[in-house]
């Protein structure tokens, strides 16, 4: 093969190359990242479960979010209400998909985030303690850790909807930080302990102050989605 032919071919070569990458940009390095629209609270507001209602609980979404430079989308606290007029978390958290403070895909949508569909529900969301971050992109505190914060508030059952019994899953819809009075559903964000995996309703709290929430292995921290994009 002559040195024309040689050069032509490797043209040909260098051409398809740069074909193949404008075509999947990430096998030629790192995809552009997603903005956040997902994130856990860093801190609790320090009220127990008294977050003033979902009016409040999302007031501190979108503080923190500010915080972190994404204060230029709504955001909505992951929470279900009860009684009169119940509110479903899994209603008000917006359409999909939603990212971390890394920009990586938590859930795609509603279904995938709750595993609606058998498919869905046996692959499972990739929620879990290296993915689910703080607005600062910073690991929550798990099992093992000191102390251990994974406990989320979400009063949700594990389809993402309100409890429809008579009992007290949310601390008096958020707006309660009293002893021996309710409790609130709480998730787990490194989907470990417990003997329930459960990233939105592992379990209840001892109850609705702050010593209780900390006691169970929490904090009061929120799960935060951006309701638009």
């Amino acid at each position: 093969m002559n040195r024309t032919n040689l050069a032509l071919m490797a043209i040909v070569i260098l051409i398809g190359g740069i074909v193949m990458l404008a075509q999947n940009p990430a096998r030629g390095g790192a995809a552009q990242a997603q903005p956040m629209s997902f994130f856990i609270t860093s801190v609790g507001k320090g009220d127990g479960a008294n977050y003033g209602g979902l009016a409040g609980a999302d007031a501190y979404c979108q503080t923190l979010a500010a915080a972190a430079n994404r204060g230029g989308v709504t955001w909505h606290a992951y929470l279900s209400t009860q009684g009169t007029g119940a509110v479903n978390a899994r209603d008000r958290i917006g359409s999909g998909p939603w990212f971390n403070a890394r920009g990586q895909r938590v859930a795609m949508n509603a279904g995938e985030l709750h595993g609606d569909t058998i498919e869905q529900a046996r692959l499972g969301n990739i929620l879990g303690k290296q993915f689910s971050l703080t607005e600062k992109n910073t690991v929550v505190n798990g099992i093992g850790d000191t102390p251990n914060t994974h406990d989320i508030l979400t009063g949700s059952q594990p389809d993402g909807r309100a409890f429809t019994d008579t009992n007290d899953h949310t601390c008096s819809n958020y707006t309660s930080n009293a002893d021996g009075m309710g409790t609130v559903q709480l998730g787990h964000s490194d989907k470990q302990g417990g003997g329930n995996s459960s990233w939105n309703s592992a379990h209840a709290s001892r109850g609705c102050s702050q010593p209780n929430l900390v006691a169970t292995g929490g904090a009061g921290l929120l799960y935060c989605f951006a309701i638009n994009q």
